[in-house]
């Protein structure tokens, strides 16, 4: 009987040992406002085996509506306006498009969606970028909050805007 309790203990630790998956490299990123904007936050970048899960917590955002949020190819946000970090981070020359499809810049990210107290918050897993070194890291890349919603559509951009805040990704720890 005892023998039999140890080993069902054993199995069940096993069994959810597998329902969790090894976490690796970290990176940050603190939003910032740009000029004239009032959105800021943070966000996490945790590689977890072949995906990285990206955490956001912004706020300031305009109440009620979706806000256009990518990794864009600099980490710099030295302008003022956000366009010193230029393009989305597309290692890999593909066309602008939903972050669900496999066809899409490593740097397209979810909407962001404003809460009627101008808070947004998202946790996702995607799979084209990284955290560990390499072509799709996306430690000093830039990240941008746009003004307006992405229509996951229009090239190169998805017609999101203006950029409302910036943020350069930092390796964590």
């Amino acid at each position: 009987m005892k023998r039999t309790l140890i080993g069902l203990a054993a199995a069940a630790m096993l069994g959810g040992c597998q329902m969790f998956r090894e976490e690796g490299p970290k990176a940050t990123a603190e939003l910032r406002p740009t000029k004239g904007n009032a959105a800021s936050g943070t966000a996490t970048f945790t590689q977890v085996g072949t995906k990285v899960r990206v955490h956001a917590l912004v706020s300031g955002l305009t109440p009620g509506m979706e806000h256009g949020f990518h990794v864009h190819e600099v980490g710099d946000c030295g302008s003022g306006d956000g366009m010193g970090t230029k393009g989305h981070f597309n290692p890999y020359g593909k066309p602008h498009a939903h972050f669900s499809t496999p066809e899409r810049h490593a740097g397209d990210l979810p909407a962001l969606k404003a809460d009627a107290g101008g808070r947004a918050e998202i946790t996702v897993e995607l799979d084209v970028l990284t955290v560990a070194a390499g072509p799709s890291s996306v430690v000093g890349r830039g990240l941008i909050v746009h003004a307006q919603p992405d229509d996951y559509r229009t090239q190169p951009t998805g017609n999101a805007g203006a950029r409302v805040a910036c943020a350069v990704v930092r390796r964590a720890g």
